[in-house]
């Protein structure tokens, strides 16, 4: 246990001193495993953990959904989704941050991160949201909040490197974000509502759209609509896996830009090389925390951690909320991704070890979405809400205290919602049970 805290200990140093996540987790897995082992056997896991990883059939599904959430991004998608949702809410009070939630969600969809999500919804929603006198800190907030959507809302990156971690079927975990995503989305909205009822000056009302415009905003989201229907229905009905519906949703996506005529060889050429770095950084990370968790694992931590949980004599939903709690602890100080990578391999086995009335594997299910929707409160927690910095970043004369203020209805918003996800599982199990 001592060896491993040590460990745990030089990654956390190596991660705050700026290393990259990845390549922080690789060197201390390494030379770890060569400190227990021997550095023939360490260079051994190395090799094979990394090889693996590249020629990993589910993993071949990230590279194809980066893919799909560039090509969209660049055929305009998010700003038809914008004009659509600002066509049915726009003339509510605080109807332009529905929008953008609603928007956000949408997106989400095609997109499958967080930060990416928030960064083009600023450029979109926050102009509109300026012009009709929003106050900035609020109109940020929204558009923090509706980023953190990214990673829950199937396609899902995270949600793929969980069920890597924890060899949970991924399609069964896209499936199960589905009702958490929109209960997401409908409480935020819920949150702007409350909020302009007490601040009316907030959020003024924007332009009613007269029906016909409705209707032409409307038709403008068809094909992201079907397209993404068509992604989770075959999935949702055992058509193809979801690395096959990846690879239909790229191909659409490449067609949709091209009929746009959003995408020329050049334009093409970019939106590759610019998905290929991504999927380099994320596989780094995914290499990286296989070969923590090998160390974790060959170290015995987690059935130490079980036993020590056990010998606490704590009642399985109690264990649940504790390890909850210390993700919350953990959202202020680390990045989500970080997080996840650094607390799976850990918490799972418990988990999966608990009676909580549900089978090992919806159990993983659950808890996948339980622990992403941590993560997305993470996003919004100072001092490190990673979503609220892109935000500083766009957006340099809007103070950061304000954004944060921004953000507090929001995340109280997703404190209502974990708490639903956390002591009602059906939340996330129901559509993968019926699938």
């Amino acid at each position: 246990m001592l060896d491993f805290a040590l460990a745990f200990g030089a990654l956390f140093a190596l991660v705050f001193a700026r290393m990259p996540l990845g390549l922080a987790m690789l060197l201390v897995g390494t030379v770890g495993f060569a400190d227990l082992v021997s550095w023939p056997a360490a260079l051994s896991m190395l090799a094979q953990t990394c090889f693996e990883a590249a020629q990993s059939y589910t993993l071949s599904v990230l590279p194809l959904f980066v893919l799909m959430g560039n090509l969209l991004s660049r055929a305009g998608v998010s700003r038809e989704l914008f004009s659509a949702s600002y066509a049915l809410l726009g003339h509510l009070r605080g109807g332009l941050a529905m929008t953008t939630i609603v928007a956000a969600g949408g997106f989400s969809a095609v997109c499958g991160s967080s930060l990416a999500t928030a960064a083009t919804m600023t450029k979109v929603a926050m102009p509109e949201m300026r012009r009709f006198g929003y106050r900035p800190g609020f109109a940020a907030g929204a558009v923090a909040a509706g980023g953190t959507l990214g990673i829950l809302i199937p396609p899902s990156v995270i949600l793929v490197i969980y069920g890597l971690l924890t060899q949970s079927d991924i399609g069964k975990l896209f499936l199960a974000g589905v009702l958490p995503g929109l209960l997401g989305i409908l409480l935020y909205v819920a949150a702007v509502v409350a909020t302009t009822a007490f601040f009316p000056e907030l959020g003024p009302p924007g332009e009613r759209r007269p029906w016909p415009e409705r209707i032409r905003a409307l038709r403008g989201v068809l094909p992201t609509t079907a397209l993404f229907l068509v992604i989770l229905g075959g999935i949702y009905l055992g058509v193809f896996t979801p690395t096959e519906a990846a690879a239909i949703g790229a191909a659409a996506a490449l067609a949709i830009a091209f009929a746009r005529g959003a995408l020329d060889l050049p334009a093409l050429f970019e939106v590759l090389v610019e998905s290929a770095r991504t999927t380099a950084v994320l596989f780094t990370v995914i290499m990286g925390a296989l070969v923590f968790g090998n160390l974790a694992s060959f170290a015995g931590f987690p059935d130490r951690l079980a036993a020590l949980v056990e010998a606490a004599g704590l009642g399985p939903w109690a264990v649940v909320t504790a390890i909850v709690l210390v993700y919350l602890l953990l959202g202020c100080v680390l990045e989500s991704l970080s997080m996840i990578l650094l607390t799976v391999p850990v918490f799972y086995p418990i988990v999966q070890g608990l009676d909580l009335g549900l089978s090992p594997e919806a159990a993983l299910v659950w808890f996948g979405i339980v622990v992403v929707v941590v993560t997305e409160i993470s996003l919004l927690t100072p001092p490190v809400g990673m979503n609220v910095f892109v935000l500083r970043g766009l957006l340099p004369d809007v103070p950061l205290v304000a954004i944060y203020k921004g953000v507090t209805p929001f995340w109280i918003a997703d404190i209502v919602r974990l708490a639903l996800i956390l002591y009602l599982p059906v939340l996330s199990l129901l559509i993968p049970g019926l699938a």
